[in-house]
């Protein structure tokens, strides 16, 4: 090309591929633009419903596909061209498959903020409700004892006027609660009232003794009973145990201490407060009437314990025979409403923990009660408590247990009370023996740990009658009958304990030779103590001492080859057997190596070893022909 001055221009070359694609690619995004529209639409009718059944669905578009942009018509060129690249491909839509989508979630709901405790409907109420109860109450205690001091009225007046206001305090209550709203007043006005006339009572009979106790006790109970009567009809827990509560916490200041008055007082309380529970899980009703009665009688029976009270101690006897007859009552009560409970409701724990409360007024009587009364006492609580765990079922498993911890407690004091010092062991690991062996045939886990702990004891008591430096030193040698009875069940009590936790499937094989081996020590020492103890007590200190070494020996090691021979002839009982046989195999050497070598002499040495090597040869003997004999029987078979 040449300009208006004759100069020439060369033109702008402008790439024809370049415009076609591009102008390709602007098509292919105006259609998926298009598309998202559709989806976009198609989804916010979708948000739109409130649900499927409610509203027809909104017509869906078809699906917009991108499409191949039409090529634009190829401008003649002169010069030569490029190879024009691939055609873009189309972008599918991305919404194209809206079925896919999850489910619209709906909006999580705000949580609106915590109210605050006062502002709650009836807690404000209900805190004026008892902070008046308990500021009433002690207006009534000052209007019958400070008042009293003061000078006032007189007595008469006091009273009365404590009596009237308790009995409005009543009436009011009941109005209240029969009015919108006034449960919570009328419940806080009849406590107040019932506690009121109760205390009045008492300051009527203790304080004044202007009553006789048993026309006091009569008019107590009365008002204890309609205050229970109220709480039943209105199904109110709070009113039944507040006003056992107040009344036990006020009564001792009204009264001259912890009278033989006042415990009545308290243990008719508890009786009284017993029928509303029936047929209802009232557990603070119980704690309620069963502490209160529990705590003022052993506060009393230590008190008469320290100043020598005792049914035999001349013009105190009524006093102790008191104290006794109401330990009695409230074990007797406490076991029974217990027991009641337990049967309509067996996860009540707060009934087992109650009815072991009850019993311990009785547990601790021994100081009151002479030597034969506390046994027979203990004897009592024990037949009972073991009577009805043999009666009574179903119990739960937690009352069980609490029954025989009891009576297992009972049956020791009842055992240390009526057992000379030496002879206490020969007693309990005679009753061991009796519960494990129990246990092992009733299959019961509290039998078994029950005479384990009186096996502990007994133990106990036994190495302290026979301690290592008696076994060992021949100045210190002892030939009594207890000791050797003793020593005696105790060899039998640690084998028993083993065997049976396996055969009940308590101690798992990994631990049985650990255990075994224990239990193997323990009854050579057992039994070389009451070995040694009979020669001491045939021979004298002198002879006696070794020649019971050696035998304690020779017996270890016959046990020993008994038990494995046993075991070859009860081959389901080959495992048991063979632990207790290896276990005293070993022991016995160990003590013919590490302690007979050394201390015995003459012709007992020589016994004693030839003993233990010709009965580990006939052991051994035994043992080489059952495999033999196992062995032959295998290839015939085959």
């Amino acid at each position: 090309m040449v300009n208006l001055e004759g100069n020439s221009v060369v033109s702008p070359q402008i790439d024809p591929q370049l415009v076609a694609r591009l102008s390709g690619e602007f098509d292919a995004l105006g259609l998926h633009m298009r598309g998202v529209a559709a989806d976009l639409t198609r989804l916010r009718s979708q948000l739109e419903i409130p649900s499927p059944q409610s509203a027809p669905q909104a017509p869906v578009p078809p699906p917009v596909h991108a499409a191949q942009p039409p090529q634009p018509p190829q401008p003649q060129v002169q010069w030569p061209m490029t190879p024009a690249p691939p055609a873009p491909q189309a972008v599918p839509p991305v919404f194209a498959q809206p079925a896919q989508w999850p489910p619209v979630r709906p909006p999580v709901p705000r949580r609106e903020p915590r109210e605050p405790w006062w502002q709650r409907d009836g807690m404000v109420s209900r805190v004026l409700a008892v902070a008046g109860a308990a500021v009433t109450l002690i207006g009534v205690l000052m209007l019958l004892v400070l008042a009293a001091q003061a000078g006032f009225f007189g007595p008469v007046a006091r009273v009365s006027a404590g009596a009237v206001f308790s009995v409005a305090l009543v009436a009011a209550g009941i109005r209240v609660f029969g009015l919108p709203g006034g449960r919570v007043g009328g419940l806080a006005l009849v406590g107040t009232g019932v506690a009121g006339g109760y205390l009045d009572v008492v300051a009527a009979t203790s304080y004044y003794g202007w009553l006789p106790p048993v026309v006091g006790l009569a008019v107590a109970f009365g008002i204890a009973a309609g205050g229970m009567t109220l709480a039943t009809r209105w199904q109110s827990q709070p009113l039944a145990a507040l006003t056992v509560v107040a009344v036990a916490v006020l009564a001792p200041a009204l009264a001259d201490g912890l009278t033989v008055t006042l415990l009545v007082f308290l243990v008719l309380l508890q009786v009284a407060a017993f029928p509303p529970q029936l047929g209802r899980d009232w557990p603070y009703l119980h704690a309620a009437r069963t502490i209160p009665v529990v705590l003022a009688l052993l506060i009393a029976l230590a008190d008469a314990t320290g100043n020598g009270v005792t049914p035999w101690s001349g013009g105190h006897r009524p006093v102790a025979v008191a104290l006794l007859a109401l330990a009695v009552v409230v074990a007797v009560v406490g076991v029974g409403s217990a027991l009641v409970l337990l049967r309509r409701n067996t996860s009540d724990v707060t009934a087992t923990v109650m009815l072991a409360l009850s019993t311990l007024p009785l547990l601790f009587s021994g100081g009151v009660a002479g030597r034969w009364t506390e046994v027979l006492l203990q004897c009592g609580l024990a037949a009972g408590l073991l009577t009805v765990l043999a009666v009574v079922r179903p119990l739960p498993g937690h009352t069980r247990v609490a029954m025989a911890a009891v009576a297992s407690l009972a049956v020791l004091q009842a055992s240390a009370g009526a057992t000379p010092r030496d002879a206490l062991p020969v007693v309990l690991l005679a009753l061991a023996l009796g519960l494990v062996a129990v246990a092992g045939q009733a299959r019961s886990r509290i039998a078994y740990c029950t005479g384990i702990g009186f096996g502990s004891i007994g133990a106990l008591l036994f190495l302290d009658a026979a301690p290592p430096e008696a076994l060992v030193n021949q100045a210190d040698a002892v030939g009594s009958l207890a000791v050797i009875a003793s020593g005696s069940m105790l060899a039998a009590l640690v084998v028993l304990v083993v065997g049976q936790a396996h055969s009940m499937g308590l101690l798992d094989d990994r631990w049985a030779d650990v255990a075994w081996v224990a239990a193997g020590i323990g009854a050579l020492y057992a039994g070389t103590a009451a070995v040694v103890a009979t020669g001491v007590a045939a021979l004298g200190a002198d002879r006696g001492f070794i020649a019971g070494h050696c035998a304690a020996t020779l017996i270890a090691m016959v046990l020993a080859t008994v038990s494995l021979r046993w075991g070859l002839a009860h081959p389901e009982r080959a495992h048991l057997a063979l632990g207790a046989g290896l276990t005293l195999t070993f022991a016995a050497l160990a003590k013919l190596f590490l302690f007979d070598l050394a201390t015995l002499d003459g012709m007992f040495r020589v016994l004693a070893f030839i003993g233990v090597g010709l009965l580990l040869l006939a052991a051994g003997t035994r043992y080489a022909r059952a495999f033999a004999e196992g062995a032959q029987r295998g290839r015939v078979q085959t």
